[in-house]
C-alpha cells in the first residue's frame, strides 16, 4: 500500500513524541518512587559499611562517654538506619569546618551530625528532608548583667563554633566587639565559664545539654538568633543511596522507633515539632 511522505513523517513524529513521553514518565517515576540506579547504594553495600562523618564532641547529639564510646541521638538514629538497610555503621570523626569537603572528597558516605540545611551547603551537597528542627540560641552566665536581648550583644565579646551555622548567624547579626571561634563547643563553654567571652551562640540541643550539667550556672535569652532545619548530607549524584537512607528513616518514624529514640534523649518526640 502506498503511503505519502507527509503521512510517513507525521507518523514518525508521533512515534518520537510518544517515546519521549514514555521516557519522561519513567524518569519521573524513578524519582518519585525511589527507583534511581546510579550504583551508589550497591557500591556502599559492597563496601560493607556506611561511613558517616561526625563531630564527636556535640552532646547530646553525638559525643564520647566516659569509656570513649560514641553515643547520642544521631548515633542511635544511624544505628537504626544501619539495621534497616542491613549495613554496618562506621563513624569517621571530622573537624567540623572541613566536613563538607570531606564528604565531597569521599572520606565518608554521608554526614549525620546535626547538619543544618542551608542554601550555601545545598549548592555543594544534597540533603535529606529535615529529620529534626533546632535553633541557634544565646547562652550567658546566670549572673551576667546587661545581656537580656539580642541587641544587648552589640559591643560584647561573643563565641561560637568554627564552621557552624552559629558562626554564620553570628556574623550576619554582627556588631560584636569580637567574635571568637572555637573548634568545639566544650572549649567555648570553658571560656564562657571563666569570662573570656560574655555570650555564646550555640546550637539549642548542645546548649541546653550543657546547662543541665551545671544547673543554675547559665541562662538562655528568650530571643533566638536563627531557626534551623537539620538533615543528612549526601554527595551530589548518590541518589540511590540517599533514597535508601530516606526510606529507612520513614520506616523508623512510622513504627515509632524514632519517637522512642527522641524521648530517650529529649523527653519528647522532636519529630512532632
Amino acid at each position: 500500500m502506498f503511503i505519502s511522505t507527509r503521512k510517513l513523517n507525521t507518523r514518525r513524529l508521533f512515534q518520537v513524541a510518544l517515546i519521549s513521553l514514555i521516557v519522561s514518565v519513567l524518569t519521573l517515576s524513578s524519582v518519585v518512587f525511589g527507583a534511581s540506579d546510579d550504583g551508589s547504594f550497591e557500591k556502599i553495600k559492597a563496601a560493607g559499611a556506611i561511613r558517616i562523618g561526625v563531630d564527636d564532641a556535640f552532646p547530646p547529639m553525638e559525643y564520647r562517654d566516659e569509656k570513649g564510646n560514641l553515643i547520642g541521638f544521631d548515633v542511635d538514629l544511624a544505628d537504626e538506619i544501619g539495621k534497616r538497610l542491613g549495613i554496618d555503621i562506621l563513624w569517621v570523626p571530622t573537624a567540623w569546618d572541613g566536613v563538607i569537603l570531606g564528604l565531597q572528597a569521599g572520606k565518608f558516605d554521608m554526614i549525620l551530625s546535626t547538619l543544618t540545611i542551608t542554601n550555601e551547603r545545598a549548592e555543594k551537597i544534597d540533603f535529606s528532608p529535615p529529620y529534626i528542627y533546632g535553633a541557634q540560641i544565646i547562652v550567658v552566665k546566670q549572673e551576667t548583667k546587661g545581656i537580656n536581648t539580642l541587641s544587648d550583644l552589640k559591643g560584647k565579646v561573643v563565641g561560637t563554633q568554627l564552621g557552624s551555622t552559629g558562626e554564620v548567624a553570628a556574623k550576619k547579626f554582627g556588631g560584636f566587639k569580637d567574635l571568637k571561634l572555637y573548634a568545639t563547643y566544650p572549649e567555648a563553654f570553658t571560656d564562657l565559664a571563666i569570662g573570656r567571652i560574655q555570650a555564646l551562640v550555640v546550637d539549642e540541643f548542645v546548649g541546653r545539654y550543657y546547662m543541665t550539667k551545671q544547673a543554675g550556672a547559665y541562662r538562655v535569652l528568650e530571643e533566638r538568633l536563627a531557626e534551623e532545619s537539620i538533615g543528612i548530607g549526601f554527595r551530589k549524584g548518590d541518589n540511590a543511596f540517599q533514597e535508601g537512607v530516606c526510606a529507612a528513616i520513614d520506616s523508623i518514624k512510622e513504627d515509632d522507633t524514632y519517637g522512642k529514640i527522641s524521648r530517650k534523649w529529649f523527653g519528647v518526640d522532636v519529630s512532632k515539632r
